[in-house]
């Protein structure tokens, strides 16, 4: 199978999933209704509403594009991160945006009166604050650049986690506590429009600028000597992928919670498909991690009659999946 194929097959399958999401939950809805809101738009020019029309337009129309840009974003900033600390077991958080994210919306959830669009202001600018603190502490030590990046994004995780736990302890135990133990497990329930608006030019933007430097990957994962070698500067380049995918990483992250699993399973399922060439690794990721992400929210919202938090899902996915990829690949070092 030749590289466009594989990547027309997995656009297609993504194509699919997303068709599907849109037509699957408790109220039915069938494709004639939207052609019969389509046809009434064109010819009224306004839409009557109604209760099957809102749920598929403001509820799961940018529910299921939510769950495809932030599936894409995290799959991508796992293979870039695994790529550039030449990692396999690093994963979109490594750096403490996550973490970071998370402190940020707890904090906005204690806060009385706080809007939530302040919430997730605030998660995206502490998730991009604690990779700044970091890349300052990786900066100060200034001794193996790479090693010393991913000990301090460890160092910063710790420290944002037991703020957040400060934060739990201290937090009223019925009204927000459950707020923030429900907003860190990561779910899509609340996807709306102003999510799309937020998500899509971030992602879409780091995924063109990754795409276009994708083959710069095959290079620093050689290794800071091998790369100078080669005409490249490193430091350049690693501050360039870094900064993208920790935006992609901190605006999906304030906008659905900490969803896990999909930036450290999905680059290795390519990997094993497709090989370590970014080239095609890349967007062989991106379109996995988009589909794994819209399967994954439909199984949780149509599993049970109460839905489930995203998160739970791609964990008991993952973690199986990731046993599986490691016993296949026994044999490769």
């Amino acid at each position: 199978m030749t590289v466009h194929s594989q990547w027309l097959l997995l656009g297609a399958g993504l194509v699919l999933l997303f068709f599907l999401s849109l037509f699957t939950g408790r109220m039915d809805i069938v494709p004639a209704d939207v052609v019969g809101w389509i046809w009434q738009w064109m010819h009224e020019g306004s839409l009557q509403a109604s209760p099957k029309s809102l749920v598929f337009f403001d509820v799961r129309l940018p529910r299921s594009l939510t769950a495809a840009l932030a599936g894409t974003g995290l799959a991508v900033s796992g293979a870039v991160y695994q790529g550039l600390f030449r990692n396999p077991l690093v994963s979109p958080d490594i750096l403490g945006v996550s973490a970071g994210c998370a402190f940020g919306a707890a904090v906005g959830l204690v806060l009385p009166g706080t809007h939530f669009g302040i919430i997730r202001i605030l998660a995206f600018a502490l998730g991009l604050s604690a990779v700044g603190l970091a890349a300052g502490i990786a900066r100060a030590v200034a001794v193996r650049p790479v090693l010393v990046l991913i000990l301090s994004g460890l160092v910063v995780t710790s420290l944002f986690n037991a703020m957040l736990m400060l934060l739990k302890y201290t937090a009223d135990p019925y009204s927000q506590l459950p707020a923030i133990v429900f907003w860190v497990m990561g779910s899509l329930h609340r996807a709306a429009w102003n999510d799309v608006q937020l998500i899509s030019p971030v992602v879409l933007l780091g995924l063109t600028g990754i795409h276009l430097l994708r083959f710069k990957l095959n290079v620093l994962s050689l290794g800071d000597v091998q790369a100078t070698s080669l005409g490249l500067n490193p430091r350049v380049y690693r501050i360039f992928f870094i900064t993208i995918s920790s935006l992609m990483v901190a605006v999906t992250v304030s906008a659905c919670g900490q969803i896990g699993w999909i930036g450290l399973v999905i680059p290795h399922m390519a990997r094993t498909w497709v090989g370590p060439d970014h080239r095609v690794m890349l967007p062989v990721t991106a379109l996995m991690g988009g589909t794994f992400l819209l399967g994954a929210d439909m199984a949780a919202r149509n599993l049970t009659s109460a839905e489930l938090p995203v998160s739970i899902l791609t964990a008991l996915i993952g973690g199986p999946l990731f046993a599986f990829l490691l016993y296949r690949n026994r044999a490769r070092g």
